[in-house]
């Protein structure tokens, strides 16, 4: 009897569906990329997930859910701090009680590159280490080069031209990247497409106003579940900066000690200890961001989410020392897109008088 087909899937994250198909690749003999999330990803979470679960644990089992109506039968899921640290046990139970047969796969450490090739080879023992270097170089190759594009992208779009140029030439550059099969493949790509955004008409100030985004890791990376914040933002003529990317988190954590004292030492006097997650990342960014000139800091959470809340009262106060506009987003299955729009606009207006008094003071 022919063992059974395995059909790997994963959560969505913004782009990184790209560079975590490469990897799933590694599991099965098909991947299963889950629909793009929707309205009714999110309602199919909330249905059958907690009610007090935060958003992103929604948004994974909707996911999950999707991908599994459509014949995944192995679901890949990373563990980490905070209560992300129990989706799997959690979802596991929920999806079994719904009536779904698969194997759930838990990367133990994604942040330990020999962990991480050991649970590879535990799971698809035809793999050789040899395999699974390369899957996971050029998965790695593939978050980079759509970081890059995608910073780039978030620091112009507001200047362009011809309105929606980047947009048309981004879904080039990801329909190319996917299909990249080797680190030669994605240097092509690099070299095409750093040309073509180049050529891209822009009309830029010297000084434009500058954006900070802080926060919570999912609803940072992932667009539709912070209502496409940065590319709303960046459409009002504001150069955006992001920190928060899969790369620099790896990064990050390979020199963790390192990291958190550098986060500290930015956030003193406003924080004395580590505050878990990211919370105090988004502090210590914030407060150099401030000293670095930017005119605006944008904080979002999943609602619930305890390290961001805990930083908060440390970003008021860094508000209030500074005279300095920090405005607060909440997410969950009730927010209503027009209030974020609301609030942008606000604080949008908010920003530009800011900025024109302090011409005058000039």
């Amino acid at each position: 009897m022919a063992a059974k087909s395995r059909k790997v899937t994963f959560p969505h994250m913004g782009s990184y569906y790209i560079a975590f198909e490469a990897i799933a690749k590694l599991l099965g003999d098909e991947v299963i990329v889950p629909p793009a999330i929707t309205k009714k990803t999110l309602e199919i979470g909330t249905k059958h997930g907690p009610e007090s679960a935060c958003v992103p644990f929604k948004y994974n089992l909707g996911n999950f859910i999707e991908a599994l109506d459509l014949g995944a039968n192995v679901l890949v899921q990373a563990n980490g701090g905070c209560r992300f640290g129990y989706y799997k046990e959690v979802q596991e139970e929920i999806l079994h009680n719904l009536g779904y047969n698969f194997e759930f796969v838990e990367l133990n450490n994604v942040y330990n590159f020999i962990r991480t090739a050991i649970d590879f080879k535990k799971t698809n023992t035809k793999l050789t280490y040899s395999a699974i270097i390369k899957a996971i170089s050029l998965a790695y190759r593939k978050a980079r080069l759509i970081e890059q594009m995608e910073d780039l992208i978030r620091k112009n779009i507001g200047f362009e031209v011809n309105t929606g140029d980047f947009e048309k030439t981004q879904l080039r550059f990801l329909h190319e990247i996917r299909k990249a099969a080797s680190a030669s493949d994605v240097r092509t790509v690099e070299r095409k497409y750093l040309k073509l955004f180049s050529a891209i008409k822009t009309s830029k100030p010297a000084k434009p106003l500058r954006v900070g985004i802080v926060g919570e890791l999912y609803v940072l990376m992932e667009p539709f579940s912070n209502f496409d914040i940065e590319r709303q933002l960046g459409k009002k003529g504001i150069e955006v900066h992001r920190f928060c990317t899969v790369s620099n988190i790896l990064h990050n954590e390979f020199s963790l000690h390192h990291h958190t004292r550098q986060c500290l030492k930015y956030a003193k006097p406003y924080l004395a200890e580590h505050i878990g997650a990211h919370g105090t990342e988004s502090v210590g960014l914030t407060h150099k961001l401030i000293k670095d000139g930017f005119d605006g800091i944008i904080h979002i959470k999943p609602f619930g989410c305890m390290p961001e809340v805990n930083a908060m009262s440390a970003l008021h106060q860094i508000s209030k020392d500074y005279k300095f506009p920090i405005i607060y987003f909440s997410f969950d299955s009730q927010t209503s897109e027009t209030g974020i729009k609301t609030r942008l606009e606000a604080f949008h207006d908010m920003l530009i008088m800011k900025n024109d008094k302090a011409i005058r003071r000039k």
